[in-house]
């Protein structure tokens, strides 16, 4: 699991954790991110490297103790006023803005990948 540092010490204020770089497969990211106390808008960087015939469905999933996930709000970044908890599909190489949305009670953060053919992904996510 990758904690972020609780004084938001990374420069200015602001801080950056990796999911996981160059996943394949389903299943969820190689890393969870503990945002300890932290109840700020965060951003999700997902950046996807393809293969033929390419297909990715993300569910971005949140969770107050580590062990209950739920689906999480976010807007992405052509449209930042529609709000979602809707998984959606990846099928070019792209990199896509998540915004997930302040003041929201989840604590860990985790993606899951399911219907993965031909995409690997690297995950990033920053807070303030």
């Amino acid at each position: 699991m990758t904690t972020l540092k609780a004084d938001g010490g990374g420069g200015a204020g602001a801080d950056t954790a990796s999911l996981c770089a160059a996943q394949v497969g389903n299943g969820v990211t190689t890393d969870v991110i503990d945002r300890g106390a932290r109840m700020g808008p965060a951003l999700l960087k997902i950046v996807t490297a393809i293969g033929a015939t390419p297909t990715c469905t993300y569910a971005i999933e949140g969770s107050p103790d580590g062990v209950s996930w739920f689906a999480i709000p976010y807007s992405d970044s052509a449209t930042p006023e529609t709000i979602s908890v809707a998984t959606f599909v990846i099928t070019t190489a792209i990199t896509a803005w998540k915004y997930l949305q302040a003041n929201r009670p989840w604590r860990y953060l985790r993606v899951t990948f399911s219907a993965n053919t031909n995409v690997t992904n690297t995950l990033d996510l920053f807070t303030t």
